[in-house]
């Protein structure tokens, strides 16, 4: 009589766990609000950092249009990021200190989205005239960087210091891109689809690395 009164109470039984389940997940999403990332302008950021002509910019900045050539000495715009989620950062391929573990960075990040068409990544040359196209070439290719998923770009130093400086506004703002101005940093800039700011990082640091991994699963989230 009791195994009887068991096989027809299971399902119903199963269906009150599933309901349950369900209900504790429910609860669980309204009581933990999505994580939002913020998105940097002008006077978010620490005012050195910033252009004295965008220090009271408060909201809708974007990186500004760009026309660089990378490894393979294919033209690379703001078109090429289009609808993509990004990291950019800006290095030489003569660096000896924080270049060399950043770039092992990047390339854990490469690895990270190889299969994912939705995440790139742009490193800028701040040493343009030493860093051509073939120097690129064989620093990619001693690398391990992967074309179509990571850039490396080389061209006007003024225009390369002029992204670093009122587009990402990763380094001091002192220099006007002349044969004397030199900026060197380790910040990773995380950009979203729509070219704003969403996130600095210690590119050296490898949890900050992993930070941003997780910043960039919250970036698709939102896209989505």
């Amino acid at each position: 009589m009791e195994v009887k009164f068991f096989k027809k109470s299971l399902p119903t039984l199963l269906l009150m766990f599933v309901f349950s389940v369900l209900g504790v997940i429910l609860f669980y999403n309204l009581l933990t609000p999505n994580k939002k990332l913020p998105i940097y302008s002008p006077t978010d950021v620490n005012p050195k950092l910033v252009d004295a002509s965008l220090r009271h910019v408060k909201k809708n900045h974007k990186i500004a249009n760009f026309r660089l050539l990378d490894q393979n000495g294919e033209t690379i715009t703001e078109n090429t990021y289009k609808d993509k989620i990004y990291v950019a950062d800006f290095f030489f391929t003569r660096c000896g200190t924080i270049c060399p573990v950043m770039t092992t960075n990047m390339a854990l990040l490469q690895k990270e989205f190889l299969l994912d068409d939705e995440v790139m990544l742009l490193s800028h040359s701040v040493t343009p005239v030493m860093d051509s196209v073939p120097i690129l070439k064989e620093y990619a290719e001693y690398k391990g960087v992967i074309a179509d998923k990571w850039h490396l770009v080389t061209g006007a130093k003024k225009d390369i210091y002029n992204l670093a400086r009122k587009s990402y506004f990763a380094v001091l703002d002192e220099g006007d891109g002349g044969e004397q101005d030199f900026i060197h940093t380790e910040q990773f800039v995380l950009v979203d689809k729509n070219k704003r700011i969403r996130g600095y990082y210690d590119g050296t640091d490898v949890k900050d690395i992993a930070r941003i991994i997780e910043d960039i699963a919250i970036l698709k989230k939102e896209d989505n």
